[in-house]
């Protein structure tokens, strides 16, 4: 069998004459790529009660473990769950991250930054790992966000600012596939304004969905046939009913049924074919060559690093990280001059304090011991003052004693005379 060389820039072509064994490539590639597995991370964006649970249920045939949320969340969270599937002898690892209390806050004004901040995160524990002496990409668990469904409330008339806002700030970030949840609560005429308008509304906004590519005949009909169709409208159910012969994934109504797989009731069919079935390798693709990169490339260029000097010329990665090194301790030693030179002010500024203070303390002190002065001195005079009247006091006492004694002595004299003179 005869091949010829993929023709290309500065190559010739050149005719095999027998058979070399290259043309077993794509049966490499596909071997390797099923032994080694895969893995897709699905982030659902859309308010409470929209069925994001269920629609993921329904898409994988399968029972996804997780509590319904209440209304009651005082800000936006992300919950992530991997699971592990396997199909045939082909491996999925599975990551749905839901946003928990999206759009149950009155002021919904940064409901988008903790999704923003959970995708760029993704990014960045990429980049670190690709940033590593030691990578070990080919076991990395990539947690990088493949495609977005972002859920749309039925409402039949026109999109929320909240979530013109959310996609707008999440275009750049993600690949976003918009669908109407709950798609069964319009009626079709309804629906279709309501598409018309939700295109309308995206196109004039500038808001960059997802197109499913068309640069590959294999799927440019379909894929160009599914573009016109979005945003998809679906339905979820995980309920089985037996219509005709055989059992059906249904929605029982009062007024009917309605049938998740059928064509003609919602686009449910359209969406797993896209999502799942024809795009998901390329969702995939798009994360890693348009949406990272542009993480990457951004993360970089605020490091210093560039592709090109001032001169056009390719720049070196050691002189580049020569250059970030000097120029960060630069501004360390800048700094560390700084913190010197403002510890030196505290220092001068505490001694100035304490001198005051001291200055105050000796100034309190004089006063004290003069006061205590003060006091010593007409205490010593107030004692005099007693000591004196003790003395005069005893002078006096000394005198009447002496009186008494001569009086009493003359008093006996007087006693003896007249006893005399009685016996006489």
């Amino acid at each position: 069998m005869d091949s010829e060389y993929v023709k290309g820039e500065g190559c010739r072509t050149v005719p095999l004459s027998g058979h070399v064994g290259f043309d077993s490539l794509p049966d490499q590639l596909v071997n390797k790529s099923v032994n080694h597995g895969f893995c897709f991370n699905i982030l659902c964006v859309g308010e409470t009660g929209l069925g994001k649970s269920t629609l993921m249920d329904t898409l994988f045939n399968t029972k996804f473990e997780g509590e319904p949320a209440s209304h009651s969340q005082p800000g936006v969270k992300l919950k992530s769950n991997t699971y592990d599937l396997q199909e045939s002898n082909v491996n999925l690892k599975l990551t749905i991250v839901s946003t928990v209390g999206f759009g149950d806050q009155i002021n919904k004004e940064d409901s988008y930054k903790p999704i923003v901040e959970f995708i760029d995160a993704q990014f960045e524990a990429y980049l670190q790992e690709e940033l590593k002496i030691k990578r070990v990409l080919h076991n990395y668990h990539d947690t990088r966000i493949h495609a977005c469904l972002y859920f749309i409330a039925p409402t039949g008339h026109s999109l929320k600012s909240l979530d013109l806002v959310t996609m707008k700030k999440l275009d750049s970030k993600v690949n976003i596939i918009p669908i109407i949840a709950k798609s069964d609560a319009v009626s079709k005429s309804e629906l279709t304004k309501f598409k018309i308008k939700i295109t309308s509304e995206l196109v004039s906004n500038g808001v960059q969905i997802y197109q499913f590519p068309t640069d590959d005949e294999s799927v440019a009909e379909i894929n160009g046939t599914m573009n016109a169709h979005l945003p998809f409208a679906v339905i979820g159910s995980t309920e089985e009913m037996k219509i005709g012969n055989k059992m059906m994934k249904a929605r029982q109504y009062p007024w009917g049924t309605v049938q998740v797989e059928n064509e003609a009731h919602c686009d449910f069919v359209k969406l797993r074919e896209m999502l799942i079935r024809v795009n998901m390798e390329d969702l995939r693709e798009q994360t890693h060559a348009r949406h990272y990169e542009l993480y990457r490339r951004c993360k970089l260029e605020e490091m210093g690093f560039k592709d090109t000097d001032p001169d056009s010329k390719p720049f070196s990665l050691q002189e580049t990280y020569e250059a970030k090194r000097n120029e960060f301790l630069g501004e360390l030693q800048k700094k560390e001059e700084e913190m010197r030179q403002m510890f030196v002010q505290r220092v001068k500024e505490k001694e100035a304090e304490l001198k005051e203070a001291e200055k105050e303390l000796h100034e309190k002190f004089d006063r004290l011991k003069k006061l205590h002065q003060d006091e010593k001195k007409k205490l010593e005079d107030k004692k005099k003052s007693l000591d004196d009247e003790v003395n005069a006091f005893k002078q006096k006492k000394t005198a009447a004693e002496l009186l008494q004694s001569q009086a009493q002595q003359a008093g006996g004299s007087q006693t003896l005379k007249r006893d005399k003179e009685r016996k006489n």
